[in-house]
């Protein structure tokens, strides 16, 4: 008697049924894998972001701490638009002064949006430097000329920080905080007086985050004069 064996293998219907599991699963695989990437993606973007803005509101600091009074223009000026400063210059080399700089810090318009924006001169020593320099910091806060075209080349420069969609400047004179522009907290001062021209107590930092860049909201950062006395 012969015994025929049959032969194993797998039917149409059972490859089609496994190639639809593989499909399956590698269609689940890289779903999950591009969720993986995108998350990465914005985590960097918002790291990335938040880097960028603790350095430029590190620098704002630094620029307030700086601060000196020339008795040529205001220390600190703003005029809705542009915050105007004179600051010490350091070399780089130490602490040895080689002058003043002027610094300018306005929200300017870009391809994507306004741009949180800081110009500084180079180093000052002469008096007519000086004016010239706080001029162009006024000019280039109102869309002027761009640091390489201005009458001291190479000297100037200026750096987009972030995407802001708005930003308000604060100063505490007096017992509250208020408009810089207001007369409020210097009543009684000469006009053009060393009063009218000294530093407030402190400067409120209010920037607006613009969306779409990994950070967002509102962002208030208060800086207070290194020689106010307490109390005050």
């Amino acid at each position: 008697m012969t015994w025929r064996t049959r032969s194993q293998g797998f039917t149409l219907i059972e490859l089609l049924v496994a190639i639809a599991v593989m499909a399956m699963l590698a269609l689940l695989s890289w779903r999950s894998i591009d969720g993986m990437s995108h998350t990465q993606n914005i985590t960097q973007e918002r790291s990335d972001g938040l880097l960028r803005l603790q350095s430029a509101v590190g620098q704002w600091i630094a620029d307030l701490d700086a601060v000196l009074d020339t008795g040529e223009v205001n220390p600190v000026d703003f005029n809705g638009q542009t915050l105007r400063l004179t600051r010490r210059d350091s070399a780089e080399s130490g602490l040895d002064s080689r002058g003043v700089r002027v610094v300018a810090w306005a929200l300017l318009p870009s391809a994507n949006g306004g741009q949180w924006t800081r110009w500084q001169s180079g180093p000052l020593l002469q008096r007519d430097e000086l004016a010239r320099a706080w001029q162009r910091a006024a000019d280039w806060g109102r869309g002027g000329p761009s640091p390489t075209g201005s009458n001291n080349p190479g000297a100037d420069s200026a750096l987009a920080i972030i995407a802001v969609d708005q930003w308000q400047i604060f100063y505490h004179r007096g017992e509250t905080w208020g408009n810089p522009l207001s007369s409020v907290g210097t009543e009684g001062a000469e006009p053009g007086g060393a009063a009218a021209s000294s530093l407030p107590n402190g400067v409120r930092l209010q920037l607006t985050l613009s969306g779409g860049q990994g950070l967002t909201g509102t962002l208030l950062r208060d800086w207070a004069r290194p020689t106010l006395e307490a109390g005050r």
